[in-house]
């Protein structure tokens, strides 16, 4: 039996995610710190899913989208607008 291949970190998306919190964030005119509290996070962990550094789960997405009230979709949605 051969070993299972480790899925590999999508970039592309997790960078899509992280552009896309950050926009979503500054439309609502929160900082980094009023999302981390409403969410019941720290700073740092909102900072590291802006920065592209984590790779958020699915609950997490479907958290931040309830806050910002907007569709998980969102946040995943690949957008050409220059405001990210």
């Amino acid at each position: 039996m051969s070993k299972a291949k480790k899925h590999k970190r999508n970039e592309h998306g997790i960078n899509i995610l992280s552009k896309n919190i950050r926009k979503h964030r500054k439309l609502k005119g929160w900082t980094i710190q009023q999302l981390a509290d409403k969410l019941d996070l720290d700073y740092s962990q909102i900072s590291r899913m802006e920065r592209g550094i984590v790779n958020s789960n699915v609950s997490i997405i479907f958290n931040i989208a309830t806050i910002l009230e907007i569709k998980a979709k969102d946040l995943l949605d690949e957008d050409d607008s220059p405001f990210q």
